[in-house]
């Protein structure tokens, strides 16, 4: 959009005698939303230095989203990777009690040996019941 982005034509600056100083080639562009400042005066004409500059303005704002975006990226794979220590155990099974317990969820069942041998139904339906009531909370929170 054009207001985000503000144009300013000035002279140049530095060596290159008095045309520097009567000849209004240099461009400073500001991107309001973040505040950043691209000024290119490489160029003789100022249509190319307008150009040359919003080269670099796009390419400055890019990266920035790309860090963001890879900063989030990130912090989303930390969060879903475990510590792997002793502590974060996901199930544990006790073959003298025949219990079963799922501690992500706090599910105990009594039916070791039909679980050993596949039956996994019941599990698999606690697990989804959690991760529902979790995406709802999530959405619900988001409105």
């Amino acid at each position: 959009p054009v207001d985000v982005v503000r144009s300013i034509r000035t002279t140049s600056t530095g060596p290159g005698g008095q045309s520097v100083n009567t000849t209004y080639s240099a461009i400073k562009l500001h991107h309001e939303p973040t505040g950043m400042i691209v000024s290119c005066q490489d160029q003789k004409s100022s249509h190319k230095n307008l150009e040359k500059a919003l080269k670099v303005l796009r390419s400055r704002l890019y990266e920035m989203e790309l860090a963001k975006k890879m900063e989030a990226d990130s912090e989303k794979r930390k969060s879903m990777v475990s510590s792997g220590d002793r502590s974060a155990k996901i199930r544990t099974y006790n073959y003298s009690q025949g219990r079963v317990t799922d501690h992500r969820i706090n599910l105990t069942l009594y039916d070791l040996d039909n679980i050993i041998n596949g039956d996994i139904q019941k599990i698999i339906d606690e697990l989804q019941l959690v991760d529902n009531t979790e995406k709802l909370k999530m959405t619900d929170e988001g409105l």
